[in-house]
């Protein structure tokens, strides 16, 4: 599985982590195809296990970088997004900034609407400055 598409599949489970209050177990389960199903994507693990364990350190470095923004207003899939893109920026050193940013507004765009990558990338932008 290449990495666009473990961001995909790590996406949908970190979201049905927050919206179902499933575990990261769970929802890596419940987003892997069958065929996938017995050697889970390592990188798929990072993220999912990675956000969940740091997610309050997350939210606060997303809250500390919005502009009239709330963080309880911001959607749940950019808000997703946003908690993805904070933990890669932070604690996946082997990944250029550049490449989160642009993979986090490509998701954005497939998963948002139609204003959600220039919101995620305004957001994440400010963090990389």
């Amino acid at each position: 599985m290449n990495r666009h598409t473990a961001r995909e599949k790590a996406f949908q489970a970190i979201f049905q982590m927050d919206m179902n209050e499933a575990t990261p177990e769970e929802a890596i389960q419940n987003v892997m195809e069958e065929e996938e199903l017995p050697v889970h994507d390592a990188f798929v693990n990072q993220l999912v296990f990675g956000v969940a364990e740091h997610k309050e350190t997350i939210d606060q470095k997303i809250t500390d970088h919005l502009e009239k923004w709330s963080f309880n207003r911001i959607a749940s899939v950019e808000k997703t997004l946003l908690r993805m893109a904070v933990y890669e920026l932070d604690y996946e050193e082997d990944i250029p900034e550049k490449v989160t940013l642009n993979e986090a507004v490509e998701l954005a765009k497939v998963f948002g609407d139609d204003k959600s990558g220039s919101f995620v990338n305004g957001v994440l932008s400010k963090m990389i400055d």
